[in-house]
């Protein structure tokens, strides 16, 4: 089993910045693909980013397009943390943010193929 806890939402004006936690333990060795979904009131849970890797190496990234330049996904090997950097944010990336592993390290993009889910946090970009 792997347990994900997200941290680092909040509220904040459009044009800033937040960085997003996502915190595992438990067998956190089998986990090489870590994804980073949103999801907004009445919206189906969309894709973020991703971030496959092996022996502790990163292998690698990818982003939805309507985050790619802004969001930034990351990994502290020490910490077993995944981050989620997240510039110059717009209102519409207001969402409940969530963390997500799998232990495939395959570049996994729809919700369905992971099977580890952190219990989310919520961003909030005011205009």
């Amino acid at each position: 089993q792997v347990q994900l806890v997200e941290s680092g939402g909040g509220l904040v004006q459009a044009g800033g910045s937040l960085r997003l936690s996502c915190a595992a333990s438990g067998r956190t060795f089998r986990a090489h693909t870590m994804g980073w979904f949103r999801q907004a009131p009445g919206n189906d849970r969309e894709f973020v980013a991703l971030l496959t890797w092996s022996s502790m190496i990163t292998y690698y990234t990818d982003y939805a397009d309507s985050v790619k330049g802004r969001f930034t996904i990351s990994r502290d090997n020490a910490l077993n943390t995944v981050y989620l950097q997240m510039n110059n944010l717009r209102p519409e990336d207001t969402a409940v943010y969530y963390c997500a592993a799998d232990e495939s390290g395959r570049r996994y993009y729809q919700a369905a193929e992971y099977d580890y889910w952190g219990q989310g946090t919520q961003v909030t970009v005011s205009s």
